[in-house]
């Protein structure tokens, strides 16, 4: 499943979910949670379920964003979209393996899980358990508002907008935790969807960093991390190349290559990119 881009979209606006099939997003989050009003969520439901009830090619999977499982409106959340066949669960406030079986019990077929994995303390102490924990994964995402909330926080952030250091610690665990679990890592969402050059600093950092995909709150930022996520065709050209050297010398620890050496990790960064760039 490609996920470079995953698009929120507000449940009880059905008009921004027909436009968003068009902005090339590999994915959308139609949300039921932060997005929606209390008083609008049993209409957001019913929106949901239409959209995800016409008729769709696959080109652009479609998640929902339910509300916590340990919650009063998950199962409500549950009940009216799973008969329409989502593709995938986003979790919020997610607390390891406990919290996956939650959800896991309620599914079907081949629906996916997307947790949102670093929104409470204690689930800063669970990025260990994905591992292996539901072959539903389908990647780990992270989040900078709701764990700053929980624990009293005025701000996740420095006064030039990067994070500080206990949001740092959330980003970089959560990029670990969903490779160590062999799944897609998602970074989060830029807010300023007006700064099309910050958020293109933002997507280069992450995929720099080894995040495979970014979650987006505008379609006007879909483009930015479209390009930030894909490879060029410079970089796969030097991972083919790489590739095809090992290839032709099987078993040989390191090689040159145009005046380099290369050697093991650099094989397996070379399979991963050309993955990456896959369609």
């Amino acid at each position: 499943m490609r996920l470079r881009s995953l698009l929120f979209v507000p449940g009880d606006r059905p008009d921004r979910m027909a436009k968003a099939l068009g902005v090339g997003a590999d994915a959308l989050i139609l949300d039921l949670e932060d997005a929606v009003a209390p008083d609008t969520k049993p209409l957001a439901r019913q929106e949901v379920a239409r959209f995800l009830g016409q008729p769709r090619d696959g080109s652009v999977r479609l998640f929902v964003r339910i509300n916590p499982i340990d919650g009063p409106l998950a199962i409500d959340d549950l009940t009216a979209i799973l008969p329409a066949r989502p593709d995938g669960i986003v979790l919020p406030k997610a607390e390891g393996r406990g919290s996956l079986a939650a959800l896991e019990c309620h599914l079907a077929g081949d629906i996916a899980i997307l947790p949102i994995v670093t929104e409470t303390p204690a689930a800063m102490f669970r990025l260990g358990e994905y591992q292996g924990a539901s072959e539903r994964l389908a990647g780990l995402t992270w989040g900078a508002e709701d764990l700053p909330a929980a624990i009293g926080a005025t701000t996740a952030r420095e006064a030039d907008g990067g994070y500080t250091a206990p949001y740092q610690l959330a980003r970089a665990m959560t990029l670990f935790a969903a490779h160590a679990a062999g799944v897609a890592a998602i970074e989060t969402v830029y807010p300023d969807f007006r700064d099309a050059d910050g958020l293109a600093a933002y997507a280069a950092r992450g995929r720099r960093d080894g995040f495979t995909g970014m979650m987006a709150i505008h379609p006007s930022q879909v483009p930015v991390i479209n390009a930030a996520f894909t490879p060029s065709a410079e970089e796969l050209a030097r991972a083919q190349a790489i590739v095809d050297l090992f290839a032709a010398h099987p078993g040989a620890g390191a090689l040159q290559l145009d005046g380099r050496m290369v050697d093991a990790p650099h094989l397996k960064a070379a399979r991963t990119l050309l993955a990456l760039g896959a369609p």
